[in-house]
């Protein structure tokens, strides 16, 4: 099978993959074998997801659905779009109305903490954002911004839900990569005098976390962000790591690293990413 080493975008979900496990991230973005397969708590995550992004467009039409509305839609999709065959849930004690009800959760928590969505003003929703590292443009970065928002006293905010049941204290969200290149990617589009706050919404433990970066931080990451992506296109042999969150990887059936394993690999209360690029998430139960 050839290799396709053209030039391309990385992401934070594709730096991840690399850092997680190189032989998937060779199987994934450079020999590129397909899967149509994707976990129960990726699944779970893209309807909660699709869910908010629909109730701010409601609410930006002056329209605030009830809770109960919300909650047919989301349950609406989740039938819509389960496939057993498809769906993978590696908890096999858990059942898929489990997730579901996971799911039903993190929108209840939501809608109560944001009831009537009026605090702010909502300024874009899952925004592509694309943009180089390097005044070349030899380093590109992509990602999805779930919803941007400008506050009452002018804040720029970059918000983003998370569906899994660990939540980082507060060193982790202040290392994050993920929206910080966000940050990097709208500088300037809502002025530059502008204050930029991070959000990440937990939305099923129903807790949230901020965090600011300064000039010189999201430089640093321009930097560091280069250096990693000449190390990963510079590599030639992608050695497979295994860890407790090989039991979510889609190539786990063809990984040489798990051919001899007698038993499978769970995965821990992390925020990873099985499958679902920017919207991967790790198990909620």
């Amino acid at each position: 099978m050839t290799v396709d080493r053209s030039p391309t975008l990385f992401s934070h979900s594709r730096l991840s993959s690399f850092d997680d496990c190189a032989k998937k991230y060779e199987y994934r973005y450079l020999l590129k074998i397909p899967r149509d397969v994707e976990s129960i708590e990726g699944f779970v995550g893209k309807r909660v997801h699709e869910v908010l992004e629909r109730l701010y467009i409601a609410t930006g039409k002056g329209h605030v659905p009830t809770l109960p509305q919300v909650l047919h839609r989301y349950n609406a999709l989740f039938d819509e779009h389960y496939d057993a065959e498809r769906v993978r849930i590696v908890k096999t004690e858990n059942s898929p109305d489990d997730y579901r009800a996971n799911g039903e959760r993190s929108l209840s928590n939501y809608y109560r903490r944001h009831y009537p969505f009026d605090a702010d003003e909502t300024l874009g929703l899952e925004e592509h954002v694309v943009f180089d590292l390097d005044e070349a443009g030899r380093y590109g970065i992509q990602g999805y911004v779930d919803r941007i928002s400008r506050t009452r006293d002018g804040t720029i905010e970059i918000h983003d839900y998370k569906t899994s049941r660990w939540v980082p204290n507060q060193a982790k969200i202040d290392e994050d990569r993920q929206l910080a290149f966000y940050q990097i990617g709208i500088a300037g589009r809502f002025g530059a005098d502008n204050a930029v706050r991070l959000v990440w919404h937990y939305v099923f433990r129903n807790q949230t976390r901020t965090s600011t970066r300064t000039p010189e931080q999201l430089e640093a990451l321009r930097a560091e962000t280069v250096q990693r992506i000449d190390r990963i296109l510079a590599t030639t042999r992608f050695e497979p790591r295994t860890s407790t969150l090989c039991g979510w990887c889609e190539y786990n059936d063809i990984c040489p690293a798990l051919a001899s394993r007698d038993s499978p690999v769970t995965a821990p209360e992390t925020d990873g990413e099985p499958g679902n690029g920017e919207r991967d998430q790790l198990p909620l139960l």
